[in-house]
C-alpha cells in the first residue's frame, strides 16, 4: 500500500539532516502543567458561528496564543465574545498555513485588538506566490502589506521553534509517509522561480509537553497526522502523544488509511482526539471505533468546545 511507504524528496533533505545530527533540548524544556484550548471557528455549532475554518484559543501556564483566525471576517470575533473568550493583549498568533480559511479574519481581529496579535508566526514558503487563472494571487500574500501596515510583524519557521515558554512549533514538517490530502491542481512559484505543485510546504502544528505526555494542535495538517506525530516524536524523544486536537483532513480517507491512521496514533499513546474543520464526522467516528475509545477521548470538535489538562469540554453538539 503507497501510504505505508516512507517517501523522500529535496524538500525533506534539510529537516532530515536536522533530525538525525542536531542534539535537541526540547526533552528539557519545561512541561505545561495547565492548560485550557477553546475552538473558536469550524464547522460546528450550536448558538454560535459555524464556518469552513478554524482557530482557537490556547491558554497555557498564564500565557495566550492564538491559533488561526478563522474563514469569515467576523466570526472569531463575535464567537470569541458570546463565550467571553478575551483576546486583549495577546501578543502571539499561530498561522498553520496560507489558506484563507485559516487567515480570514487576522485584519479584522487585529483592527479590534490593536495591542493583540503583532507577531504572527508563520512557516518558511508560507509567501510564495499561488498565482490563479485569473491573474490573482492567493489571499494571504495579497493582504500582506495590509497586515504590516496594522503592526504586524512576520517571524518565519523552518524548524522546530520555541515561540513562547514551553510552546513549540515543528516549522516545516517532513513528509516521511504520502498523506497526500491537497489538489494537484494548485501551483506555487518555490525559491528558485519555479512554478510546481502547491504542497503546501509551510505547514505547521504547534505543540507542547505537559505531565501527562504532548499535545499537538493542528489547522489542516496538510502535512500529513502521521508525519506530524513522528515528527514531534523525534524532537521529544520517548514522550506520548496525549492529544490531537484540531483539522486533519481525514474526511476523504477510505476505510483502510484511517484503520492505518488510527493505529499510528494509538502506537504513539494517543488517548484524546478533537477532529474539528476538515477531519470529517465520520472519519472521526472511524478513529474513535479502531481506537476503541469512547465518545469522552474521541469527538467532532465544535464552536466553544475547551480542552484542558482534564480532559474534553464539548459545546452541545458533539
Amino acid at each position: 500500500m503507497k501510504l505505508l511507504q516512507p517517501i523522500f524528496n529535496n524538500m525533506n533533505m534539510p529537516l532530515l539532516i536536522l533530525m538525525l545530527f542536531s542534539s535537541y533540548s526540547f526533552g528539557q524544556a519545561p512541561k505545561i502543567k495547565d492548560y485550557k484550548i477553546t475552538i473558536l471557528s469550524t464547522m460546528l455549532s450550536d448558538t454560535h458561528i459555524g464556518e469552513w475554518g478554524f482557530s482557537a484559543l490556547i491558554e497555557a501556564d498564564g500565557q495566550k496564543i492564538l491559533f488561526d483566525a478563522g474563514s469569515r471576517e467576523k466570526t472569531v470575533l463575535q464567537n470569541s465574545e458570546e463565550l467571553d473568550v478575551d483576546l486583549e493583549n495577546i501578543e502571539n498568533v499561530f498561522i498553520s498555513h496560507n489558506h484563507k480559511d485559516h487567515t480570514g479574519g487576522l485584519i479584522s481581529l487585529k483592527e479590534s485588538y490593536p495591542s493583540s496579535f503583532s507577531n504572527a508566526h508563520v512557516g518558511k514558503g508560507i509567501f510564495y506566490s499561488r498565482p490563479r487563472a485569473n491573474g490573482a494571487d492567493h489571499y494571504f500574500l495579497t493582504n500582506k502589506k495590509t497586515y504590516e501596515a496594522l503592526g504586524i510583524n512576520f517571524v518565519s519557521h523552518s524548524n522546530p521553534s520555541q515561540i513562547m515558554a514551553g510552546l513549540w512549533t515543528t516549522g516545516q514538517i517532513p513528509r516521511k509517509y504520502d498523506e497526500k490530502n491537497w489538489s494537484e491542481l494548485g501551483k506555487m512559484i518555490d525559491s528558485n522561480g519555479n512554478k510546481v505543485e502547491d504542497t503546501i510546504p509551510e505547514d505547521q502544528s504547534l505543540f507542547f509537553d505537559t505531565p501527562d505526555g504532548i499535545v499537538i494542535v493542528s489547522g489542516c495538517g496538510h502535512a500529513g497526522l502521521v508525519n506530524t506525530i513522528e515528527y514531534v516524536k523525534k524532537i521529544i524523544p520517548n514522550r506520548p502523544i496525549h492529544k490531537l486536537i484540531g483539522g486533519f483532513h481525514l474526511l476523504k480517507l477510505n476505510h483502510e488509511k484511517l484503520e492505518w491512521t488510527a493505529n499510528s496514533m494509538k502506537e504513539a499513546g494517543v488517548q484524546y482526539f478533537v477532529g474539528a474543520h476538515c477531519t470529517g464526522l465520520n472519519s472521526t467516528y472511524s478513529i474513535r471505533n479502531f481506537m476503541d475509545l469512547s465518545s469522552k477521548n474521541v469527538l467532532v470538535g465544535s464552536v466553544g468546545t475547551y480542552i484542558t489538562n482534564e480532559g474534553i469540554f464539548p459545546g452541545y453538539m458533539e
